[in-house]
């Protein structure tokens, strides 16, 4: 399969690493500029490729990058944790498509956090791979895997069990994507959720003179909770107050 691998994250990189240890490199490689980056470094040196075919994700707009990608003759695109919205000059010159793997249950929590929604408005969680289209994340589905939200779980704790599956679940797909036997399975139309990144916003905002339902309230501060990142807060003279919850399970037996 001569496809470009688009990539960043951890998830970004295990997957072009068990591809390429499959010897299945790909022909180009994308990924985002040093300031913008995560796991940059290990996913460039994973893919083997030279300096002149590895791009970054800025650059796809330019005239010059896109003409140098579309002399490879690419048939696909893999879109591994990616985080710019791709047009569709680029996604036309790949006859296969763009595949994206995302760490949600599509429908269900579209676009940013998704770890973060589940938690705080109960919605089904998992990873997704899917085709991508002219929406954000709204493609036909080709595979799906469900994951628990447990009551200890942080947003650190389940965005990492969502990492997993979305590896897991691609080596799953992969073999049906390369012999073109996978299913596409279109969304539906109307439902789901989907939430852009300014949405946090309002939510990490606690107010202390509020009512909130104690279940409520937990979540939140759980679903924020993603050292070394920052969490939800309270103010306190004018200065923000930082909030983390620890989350232990104990004895399921009762005293008598």
């Amino acid at each position: 399969m001569n496809y470009v691998f688009l990539g960043n994250n951890r998830v970004g990189w295990q997957v072009l690493r068990w591809l390429v240890e499959r010897t299945e490199p790909p022909t180009a490689l994308v990924v985002h500029p040093k300031d913008k980056g995560r796991f940059r470094k290990e996913i460039i040196e994973a893919s083997g490729l030279p300096k002149d075919r590895i791009f970054e994700g800025h650059a796809l707009r330019s005239t010059e990058t896109l003409n140098a990608i579309k002399e490879l003759n690419a048939e696909l695109v893999l879109s591994i944790f990616f985080g710019y919205i791709l047009n569709g000059e680029f996604l036309a010159m790949f006859p296969k498509g763009c595949l994206n793997l995302h760490p949600a249950l599509l429908p269900y929590n579209r676009g940013q956090y998704p770890n973060v929604w589940s938690i705080i408005e109960g919605t089904p969680a998992g990873a997704t791979l899917h085709y991508v289209d002219d929406g954000i994340d709204t493609g036909d589905i080709v595979a799906q895997r469900e994951v628990a939200v447990l009551p200890t779980d942080t947003g650190k704790s389940l965005y990492k069990r969502l990492e997993n599956a979305c590896v897991e679940l691609f080596q799953e797909a992969w073999p049906l994507i390369k012999a073109d036997t996978q299913r596409r399975t279109p969304q539906p139309k109307h439902g789901g959720t989907f939430h852009r990144t300014k949405d946090i916003e309002p939510v990490d905002a606690i107010d202390l003179d509020r009512s909130y339902t104690a279940r409520d309230l937990i979540n939140v501060l759980r679903a924020r909770t993603f050292p070394p990142y920052r969490s939800a807060y309270f103010l306190h003279d004018g200065r923000r107050i930082y909030v983390r919850l620890s989350l232990e399970e104990g004895s399921s037996s009762t005293r008598s």
